[in-house]
């Protein structure tokens, strides 16, 4: 391609989201101005969700630095801090990255719908923003209907569940009253933001531990909650009904003895559900009276049963995903040719008119029947020229061979032409 496609995110993948949410883009509108008048991208779409940050951008030539030096000063940052979380692709890879999100392949569970919502919200932002152009809004325009097709026809988004939401329906089964009672949520990782995210969906309460309370208030501002000190915690769990745990702690943070304090005080049952790995709740907790315990290997054989149909089509959808990359890479190709070959029927069609008029002058014609059979033979005989060199300009471009675009340039005077308008 002439013009480069780039993708710079900043996902679950490689960032926790309590770091994940500093990158966090807050004045959208801004952003685009910024993004096109620094960072050398001539088109540009932002897509912002609980679990990433990505940018897509279209230009000639792109520096990657620049492009970190003006997401920077808009969220507050040092140049510094994306070179260990951000991930940067270009072109193929872009393209088939964008399909894999569209389709639900990227996402913490795979085929969740949210996501293709959230994409079509960016494109319409940036449209509206006038931050996009013919490139990617083409791009976009056919990845969210080739998403929209792949969930439709594998079933993807049918069927499956996530360790977090997993966990929640344990605790709705085995707990009565669940919305009266107090909820805990102890740890900001992937897996706490599933159970967060499954928590919020359903429209239950809860707080949010971490080792530092400033996780916690980033966490909570993302993924709803509420923050509470880790040390109040830890000296009080006759204060919850319900703890969900996930951190990777090297240790017992749920230890016998504290949960055997805790029931002195509490006159109602505990549940726990240790989703850590490795564990953090002593398993000696499961035999104090009116406690339930279950661990992570338990509920994830049950996501796993659940997630069967699912996983097994994965393979299929990356499959379809790489048979429409090329065609979707192609089209993207083609855009290459198109203000040359625009310019071209333009020019020709000008001459056209001009050399009809002077003939008709010539003739003159005046039964408007003859003028139109006239004006339409002229038009099918400057098509059947035409078209046939315009379709091989077009093919070539797909074909990534710019040397015949450039020729044709030459032969039609593109290049001198803009010059000259």
């Amino acid at each position: 391609m002439n013009q480069n496609i780039i993708n710079a995110r900043i996902t679950f993948r490689n960032a926790p989201i309590h770091i994940l949410e500093r990158f966090t883009i807050r004045d959208l509108e801004n952003a685009y101005v910024h993004f096109k008048k620094h960072s050398g991208l001539e088109e540009c779409v932002i897509i912002q969700t609980c679990n990433r940050i990505e940018l897509f951008g279209k230009a000639k030539n792109y520096n990657i630095d620049k492009i970190k030096k003006t997401w920077a000063s808009l969220t507050g940052l040092e140049e510094e801090a994306f070179e260990e979380n951000i991930e940067v692709v270009e072109n193929l890879e872009a393209i088939h990255h964008l399909l894999k999100l569209t389709s639900g392949l990227d996402s913490m569970v795979i085929g969740e719908e949210q996501i293709l919502g959230q994409i079509k919200n960016s494109i319409t932002s940036a449209r509206n923003a006038k931050a996009s152009g013919q490139h990617l809004n083409n791009l976009f325009d056919k990845a969210i209907r080739i998403g929209t097709r792949i969930r439709n026809s594998s079933g993807i988004n049918r069927g499956g569940i996530s360790v977090g939401s997993m966990a929640v329906k344990l605790a709705e089964e085995n707990v009565d009253e669940l919305k009266l009672k107090k909820i805990l949520l102890i740890g900001t990782g992937e897996v706490s933001t599933l159970v967060a995210k499954s928590l919020a969906r359903r429209g239950y309460d809860f707080v949010v531990t971490s080792r530092t309370m400033d996780r916690s208030q980033a966490f909570c501002e993302t993924m709803g909650g509420k923050p509470v000190k880790f040390e109040d915690v830890l000296s009080g769990f006759e204060n919850y009904d319900v703890l969900f745990v996930a951190t990777t702690a090297p240790y017992f943070l749920v230890t016998q003895e504290r949960i055997v304090k805790a029931m002195k005080i509490k006159k109602s049952g505990m549940m726990i559900l240790d989703l850590s790995n490795p564990r953090t709740v002593d398993e000696k907790v499961a035999t104090i009276g009116a406690v339930k315990l279950m661990n992570l290997d338990q509920i994830a054989e049950m996501v796993e049963k659940n997630m069967k149909s699912r996983l097994n089509k994965v393979k299929s959808v990356e499959n379809i995903i790489s048979e429409e990359v090329s065609v979707l890479e192609a089209s993207m190709k083609r855009l290459d040719a198109e203000p040359l070959v625009k310019d071209v029927f333009k020019n020709i069609d000008s001459l056209r008119v001009k050399e009809l008029q002077k003939a008709l002058q010539m003739l003159n014609e005046k039964d408007e029947k003859k003028i139109k059979i006239i004006e339409e033979l002229t038009k099918a005989v400057v098509e059947s020229i035409v078209s046939t060199p315009m379709n091989n300009i077009r093919k070539a471009s797909e074909q990534g061979e710019p040397d015949i675009i450039e020729m044709a340039s030459k032969l039609f005077d593109y290049k001198k032409q803009k010059e000259l308008d």
